[in-house]
């Protein structure tokens, strides 16, 4: 076996797909494939992915996905009723232009971030997406929120458990490979806008410490249970958050249900939506986002 191949894990069932990304003598380093898993294993208990198996893993990726977009309830259906109930027939008939929360995304993984600024595009989300190493990201966030003034901040990449510690205490942040950068990166954002309904932030991967990121000052964040959270769940949430009205809560179990790893792998608190309507309708020179 060498760097880059596609691997499983026997000893768990060949559960999880990954790609080697560094080999010694004895381990192998592992990054998930679907999952924002990080794990180590020695070679022996590593067996290659067929084409077969690992195409049909995509495929199941890629229909996850599609019934997550699928659940998001349309974004634009509020406006067709509530708000403009009561007012006069001009009103409701009135043209109109959209905001949606701005994010701000910080992926580890570059082929997570290609995938989610694919899906921003399709939910019609304005993002910006940045690819960098977990450790670079709270240093990153102090240039990068002035400069973006996001709504919302998705903060994420991989992480895991560190196996074999004497210390298997999971509320102990030094029992986890990245928690602890999550967590710097939270504390930097949360530094730039301490309103949680100002800037909501979304952090975490596979198995983070949940507590420690909403004691830091997330908004969301995962793992609540510890378990794998599918590679696209922080954005389903921020997609959420970014066409809920500001006069409207957003609340956790709406925001977490079309997550594929549901209240196990993603949780929070109650916060306010980011999506905003304006009148009359913006020429085709204007741009919303600039907004």
């Amino acid at each position: 076996m060498k760097q880059g191949d596609l691997v499983m894990r026997k000893s768990y069932g060949g559960d999880v797909i990954f790609k080697i990304e560094a080999m010694t003598k004895d381990n192998a380093w592992l990054r998930g494939v679907n999952f924002r898993l990080l794990a180590d294993s020695p070679h022996h208990d590593l067996e290659r992915v067929t084409s077969t198996r690992f195409y049909k893993h995509e495929e199941m990726f890629e229909e996850q996905t599609n019934e997550s977009v699928r659940s998001l309830k349309e974004p634009s259906a509020w406006k067709r009723t509530g708000r403009t109930q009561g007012k006069s027939k001009q009103t409701r008939l009135q043209s109109y232009f959209e905001l949606p929360g701005k994010v701000l995304h910080l992926d580890g993984d570059p082929r997570y971030l290609k995938k989610s600024m694919e899906l921003y595009n399709q939910l019609k989300v304005p993002a910006k997406g940045f690819h960098m190493h977990e450790t670079n990201m709270a240093d990153a966030l102090y240039q990068l929120l002035p400069e973006i003034h996001p709504d919302i901040v998705v903060i994420t990449g991989h992480d895991g458990l560190i196996k074999n510690r004497p210390n298997h205490n999971l509320m102990d942040i030094n029992n986890y490979k990245n928690s602890h950068n999550f967590v710097n990166a939270v504390r930097v954002a949360r530094q730039y806008e301490k309103n949680r309904d100002s800037l909501i932030i979304i952090a975490g991967a596979c198995q983070s410490h949940f507590e420690a990121l909403l004691q830091a000052g997330a908004n969301f964040a995962s793992s609540p249970s510890r378990v794998l959270i599918h590679a696209l769940d922080p954005l389903i949430v921020a997609a959420k958050v970014s066409y809920t009205p500001i006069r409207d809560t957003v609340h956790v179990a709406d925001a977490i249900h079309p997550t594929q790893s549901g209240l196990e792998g993603m949780g929070g608190i109650e916060s306010r939506g980011s999506y905003r309507m304006g009148v009359p309708k913006l020429n085709h020179y204007a741009n919303p986002g600039a907004f």
